[in-house]
């Protein structure tokens, strides 16, 4: 998996009923645009560095909102 600044890290909801998140990249912090990267969550504000996990994608900030 592999961001730019600006992209959006989405991810879906673990179970039924639970809401997916979605938060702008703000940095990369692996080689070449690798995870770990800094997140913005839209739902909070709330910074943090996440390691994006099988249920997460990115989303290109050209293409952002989609759905």
């Amino acid at each position: 998996m592999y961001a730019h600044t600006g992209d959006h890290l989405v991810v879906e909801g673990p179970k039924v009923g639970v809401a997916r998140r979605d938060g702008e990249i703000l940095e990369t912090h692996g080689p070449d645009g690798a995870p770990p990267f800094l997140v913005r969550w839209t739902d909070s504000g709330a910074e943090a560095l996440v390691y994006p996990g099988p249920d997460a994608r990115v989303q290109p900030a050209d293409s952002y909102p989609a759905e």
